[in-house]
């Protein structure tokens, strides 16, 4: 990354927080899988989770949306407590839901449906007219690039194709975030990097983004802010440049060399 860029990076002013969580812990059947995390997404900013499978990371981003509920901890949404001290505090967990969208690494598209009339009944169950339903499902999939597979079940779409469609799904309903769950770890390299196309587009675009990926050169592209989790804590976390380019702790730098280089 040139100099120019990484200092327009480190100069921009922090935004307000669209997602904050403070001590945050969660375990499953007595096991820890996190433990006092702190973490805070501003508007506009992407932050990508990174580390080694079983850390804690996919439990992170699902205690945002409530798809997991914390032991302990607080996580605020849009300004809104959605979870406090292990109590849910959100009432509406469809409206959170459709603040936070979320796409999976396993899609989850309705297979019964085409991909238009996966990306229409998300809204259809939000109250959103048919038609208007309709006319933005087919302009989210010609933003993705597959308007021409609109009519197409997701057995008949590659994996890159049903990924692309599950974006504009979750972009359907107008979200203040998006989380990504590995979006790509299922994919073949060809349909990983028409993926990751569309979301350079969103992030162009100042959509704010909470990613979990091992795309680590991805990661440093697009990313304001990275965040190495292991055993369920957050070692390490700041500007991409740094964290994956020069990282202050050892864990940082053995898990790094995993992946051939620290720099």
């Amino acid at each position: 990354m040139t100099q120019p860029v990484t200092e327009a990076k480190e100069t921009k002013a922090s935004p307000e927080p669209v997602i904050r969580i403070s001590g945050l812990r969660k375990s499953f059947d007595g096991r820890l899988v996190l433990d006092d995390v702190h973490l805070e997404v501003g508007r506009g900013r992407i932050v990508s989770v990174i580390g080694q499978s079983g850390g804690g990371k996919s439990t992170l981003m699902r205690c945002v949306n409530l798809l997991e509920r914390p032991d302990r901890g607080m996580v605020e949404v849009a300004g809104e407590v959605v979870h406090d001290d292990g109590h849910m505090v959100c009432r509406d967990l469809p409206r959170l839901r459709r603040t936070v969208g979320m796409v999976f690494q396993r899609f989850h598209l309705f297979p019964h449906l085409t991909a238009v009339e996966n990306v229409v009944l998300a809204q259809r169950r939000a109250g959103v007219p048919e038609q208007e339903a309709l006319e933005r499902a087919v302009a989210l999939l010609r933003r993705v690039g597959v308007a021409h597979r609109g009519l197409a079940q997701p057995e008949q779409l590659s994996g890159g194709e049903q990924q692309r469609v599950a974006i504009a799904r979750a972009l359907a309903l107008k979200p203040e975030v998006l989380l990504f769950d590995e979006p790509t770890s299922s994919l073949d390299p060809e349909a990983t990097r028409e993926v990751l196309s569309v979301m350079r587009e969103l992030a162009a675009d100042g959509m704010t983004m909470m990613l979990v990926t091992h795309e680590l050169p991805f990661a440093r592209e697009v990313s304001d802010h990275v965040v190495f989790v292991d055993g369920g804590r957050i070692v390490e976390e700041g500007h991409p440049d740094d964290v994956l380019g020069s990282p202050a702790q050892p864990r940082t730098r053995e898990f790094l060399a995993s992946y051939g280089s620290t720099s």
